[in-house]
């Protein structure tokens, strides 16, 4: 048989695959197949892959794939020489077994090879393995690539014989195996591979398509089965006509962006058609959120906004088929669509008969944690850390409104409407507040207390909501490490990490005169159940999210740590003394500042006791004398520049110690004999380290 290089087309054909899923199906099923093929020597590194997925099809193309793989010579090691030979170089018995199981007989003894393997000499037999066929090597590359797919949930379905089980994603109903033009013999899921499918459900223009060869896949499933194969193109498709349908509507109109949404109507039709449908405008005083997730999740509509994002009444809906006159597919749709609208209308309007105030008493029924009581005795610690952050920054009015806002910002979760899409938890809250009177500052704050909810999210807009989001997330932090639930490796159930980030983005975007550890010491105060060290410990896991925060902002690992190595309590200047130190280490005499600081923090951390005091009567050397007038002329000067908050001038007023520093250690010994100088000259170090490590730790600079 000799050897042909062609194209390969595989695809399975099976009912409506889980939508959401599909994309991932695809992908998965093609690359998994080309790296089984690859393994077996069948497609080379110029093998291209196409994959398709479409609601009832998982497909992949393979270029320049080979009809059997080279051949391949093989030395396999049998056994040392002293167990194959006997004295007179005969084989053993054991020798021949071993070539037998081989395939080979006593006529290879003679072309064993014998060569040192570790102490002893062994025998090798060397032959040549025939390629594996194209039949052989894709039969287990597919089965391969079926056992890895990432199913969401596996069905077990039988056979036509009524008997045989088959578990999959779906029920499969065709193989297509071809290489260039010729079907290869491969099976899988009980069905023999042919080069027949079937195109759109109810829009074939053959109830059979009969595939010519690999490469006219795509093309022919068009052609003769309506079905737009690929889901990178069918999306795109989807996005041109909404975009088309958006601009018909006009006024600026377009439909409402969300790639969750799209990839699952992708996963949904096979040939798009989008339509453009309307409700009534009554339904426009709910508000708007509330009317788009219910399109969104329940019917996988796009609602249309108008230029301003404001929503329509109209909204367009991707199809799965192309009648000649498409109002009763839009009637239809029209009529789905109103009972839905009807029931988040009903829950608005039931919702306001009642106060957020009167549902607060209510939460003392919901439980929160069963370590940590009711979302009641959450709320009353929610207000005592935002009665004291509120005083913080702002006074007493401050504190009043944040108290306000944190006693009813959970009462939503008792209404209808969050009780159906607890998605709109905060957004309805600031909606019913606003119809309670209750002003634009609280409304605001219950919407935004949950922000920033995920990374790049928008912060609370005014200082009350600021005070809740703070006092919400230290609450959750807190109550969570009080009773040891800290999250380890990629695990984090209660999305502890995402918490500490907004605070942190809080702290520092908004340069919030607040201090970190008195903010932690205040949440943690309310738990008693807190282990000592829990403070540290809470602290210690903000500060590392910050770091993190830091590093992908595009600072250094050594920038951050030198800022952060000394726990600035106030992170509203952590951005301004990253920028000090990134100023600093740009300096000439940096390096050497920052290999002396490193080196007098290691002697001071070998002495028994070091006070920043010094005897000037004690000081005998020139170059300490000299050291000590330097400190005494240019400390002050860059203490009031960092009180000032003139950090990057600080920390270039220090860089005049450069010259008197080497001096002192060229010629000073530190560790002198008598007591008196040690001590006098250990406290002029601790004077001078006192004063250059007031911005960062500027020995985390050292090399």
């Amino acid at each position: 048989m000799s050897m042909t290089v062609q194209n390969l087309l595989v695809e399975l054909f099976v009912e409506e695959l889980p939508p959401k899923a599909l994309r991932k199906l695809g992908e998965a099923f093609a690359s998994t197949l080309l790296d089984q093929l690859k393994a077996q020597g069948l497609s080379s590194n110029e093998s291209r892959l196409t994959s398709f997925a479409s609601p009832r099809r998982l497909a992949a193309h393979v270029t320049n794939v080979a009809s059997q793989a080279a051949d391949k010579s093989v030395s396999q090691k049998l056994m040392p020489v002293s167990v194959g030979l006997d004295a007179s170089g005969k084989a053993t018995p054991a020798l021949l077994k071993k070539l037998q199981a081989l395939g080979a007989d006593a006529s290879a003894v003679p072309g064993l090879k014998q060569q040192m393997d570790g102490k002893a000499e062994a025998l090798f037999y060397d032959s040549t393995v025939r390629g594996v066929t194209l039949a052989d090597g894709l039969q287990k590359a597919l089965q391969e690539s079926l056992a890895r797919l990432p199913i969401p949930k596996v069905m077990t379905y039988q056979l036509a014989d009524g008997w045989t089980d088959v578990k999959f994603v779906r029920p499969a109903h065709a193989l297509v195996a071809l290489h260039g033009k010729d079907v290869v013999p491969v099976q899988a899921l009980g069905l023999q591979a042919g080069r027949t499918t079937k195109g759109h459900r109810f829009e074939a223009a053959k109830a059979q398509v009969s595939l010519p060869d690999a490469d006219s896949y795509a093309a022919t499933l068009l052609q003769d089965g309506s079905v737009i194969a690929g889901f990178a193109e069918r999306r795109a498709e989807i996005e041109r006509q909404l975009q088309a349908a958006a601009s018909k509507v006009g006024g600026g109109a377009r439909a409402i962006e969300d790639d969750a949404l799209l990839d699952e109507v992708t996963g949904l039709v096979e040939r798009p058609n989008v339509l453009t449908c309307q409700f009534e405008e009554a339904f426009l005083e709910v508000p708007q959120e509330c009317l788009i997730l219910t399109m969104k999740a329940n019917q996988k509509y796009f609602p249309l906004l108008d230029a301003q994002g404001k929503l329509t009444n109209r909204f367009l809906v991707v199809s799965n088929i192309r009648p000649d006159d498409a109002s009763a597919v839009i009637g239809g749709n029209e009529r789905v669509v109103r009972p839905r609208l009807a029931d988040a209308k009903f829950f608005f309007d039931q919702d306001r008969k009642k106060t957020l105030e009167s549902r607060v008493t209510g939460l003392a029924r919901v439980v929160y944690h069963n370590k940590l009581g009711t979302q009641g005795e959450r709320i009353e610690r929610v207000r005592a850390i935002a009665n004291v952050l509120g005083a913080q920054m702002g006074g007493d009015q401050l504190a009043r409104d944040a108290d306000t806002a944190a006693r009813l910002a959970k009462a939503d979760l008792l209404t209808d409407m969050v009780g159906e899409f607890p998605e709109l938890q905060g957004i309805m809250g600031g909606y019913y507040a606003r119809h309670d009177g209750l002003g634009t500052d609280i409304a605001d704050a219950i919407e935004d207390h949950y922000r920033p909810r995920f990374a790049g999210d928008a912060l609370p807009r005014n200082q009350v909501g600021l005070v809740v989001a703070l006092a919400d997330k230290l609450e959750t932090l807190a109550g969570l490490f009080a009773i040891g639930q800290l999250p380890t490796g990629d695990k984090d159930p209660f999305a502890l990490r995402r918490h500490a980030l907004g605070i942190v983005r809080m702290l520092m975007e908004k340069d919030l005169p607040l201090s970190l550890p008195v903010l932690v010491q205040a949440a943690l105060g309310l738990f008693p159940q807190a282990q000592p060290g829990s403070v540290e410990q809470l602290t210690d896991f903000i500060y590392e999210r910050l770091a993190g925060a830091l590093r992908e902002q595009g600072y250094s690992a050594q920038e951050v740590e030198a800022v952060l190595a000394l726990k600035p309590q106030r992170l509203g200047d952590v951005a301004k003394r990253l920028a000090a130190v990134r100023a600093f280490a740009a300096l000439p005499e940096a390096p050497a500042l920052a290999a002396a600081n490193k080196r007098i923090g290691n002697i001071l951390k070998k002495a028994e006791r070091a006070d920043p005091h010094v005897n000037e009567s004690l000081l005998k050397e020139e170059a300490e004398k000299a050291l000590f007038a330097a400190t005494q002329k240019i400390a002050p000067q860059a203490r009031s520049q960092f009180e000032a908050g003139d950090y990057t001038g600080s920390l270039q007023t220090l860089a005049a110690l450069r010259a008197p520093v080497d001096a002192f250690f060229d010629g000073v010994m530190v560790n002198a004999e008598e007591a008196d100088l040690r001590l006098n000259r250990l406290g002029l170090l601790a004077t001078l380290h006192q004063a250059m490590n007031q911005v960062a730790d500027l020995s985390r600079l050292a090399t």
